[in-house]
């Protein structure tokens, strides 16, 4: 007969004690999946569209109170909560509308979440990635002062960069307005950046310039902005400053 000892010898041979390891260790991480934290859509499926908005996040806190927002703008808040029966999660924005439709469906892998219901008839697919930090939107990366660099085409807050001296720049403020000077003097305006594409939309003060549309590029500490709807090229490249040029 076999003593105590004896078993607990052969239990805690290596391939034994790891199948213990492996084993604990897979109901602990399948514990330790939870809701609770920050997480970052990567994309959204309505019907047969993709309508996945640039660095939408929600924090889901362990009081079940939530917030949401795009970049570093907080624009929701509310409560939440998850059946855990049924995996139906429900999300109430207290600064914003009533949602009518049934709560998502979700399912959690590791660090994915994704959620799933219907909506006016269709489908609708989010899929969610876990993150440690707010993202950036295009908004939040246009921020700042550029001196521009190159000029191709007159006309459009600036001339040719040809032969000239270029103090020239576009200053993006937080408030959504635009300063440009240039040699073709000063503008002031509002702008717009496109929640789900690198647009931005510039809407000069007064009469002489109407609103316009530019896709950007961005580089490090470079951007590009490239007039849309024109029939000729006409591209402005920018290098961010912290001074305004003397």
């Amino acid at each position: 007969m076999l003593s105590i000892s004896d078993i607990n010898r052969k239990l805690m041979k290596p391939s034994t004690a790891l199948s213990l390891v492996i084993l604990c260790t897979f109901f602990s991480c399948k514990d330790d999946i939870t809701i609770e934290g920050l997480w970052m859509v990567k994309s959204v499926q309505v019907g047969e569209e993709e309508m996945t908005p640039n660095a939408r996040w929600t924090r889901f806190n362990a009081d079940l109170t939530q917030e949401s927002g795009n970049g570093r703008f907080q624009h929701s808040y509310g409560t939440w909560t998850l059946n855990e029966k049924t995996n139906q999660l429900k999300i109430d924005n207290s600064n914003g509308l009533i949602d009518s439709n049934e709560p998502f469906e979700i399912s959690i892998n590791d660090d994915e979440m994704i959620w799933q219901r219907q909506e006016e008839g269709q489908a609708v697919k989010v899929i969610l990635e876990r993150i440690s930090q707010l993202p950036e939107t295009y908004g939040d990366r246009i921020l700042g002062l550029w001196q521009l660099e190159e000029a191709t085409t007159n006309g459009r807050y600036f001339s040719e960069s040809k032969n000239r001296e270029l103090k020239d720049y576009v200053f993006f403020r937080w408030d959504k307005r635009f300063i440009i000077q240039s040699d073709q003097g000063r503008i002031n305006g509002v702008y717009n950046v496109h929640g789900h594409k690198p647009e931005v939309e510039l809407i000069p003060y007064g009469e002489p310039l109407k609103r316009d549309f530019w896709t950007i590029q961005f580089t490090d500490n470079e951007i590009i902005l490239e007039l849309l709807n024109s029939d000729t090229t006409v591209i402005r490249k920018f290098k961010r400053i912290n001074r305004f040029p003397e």
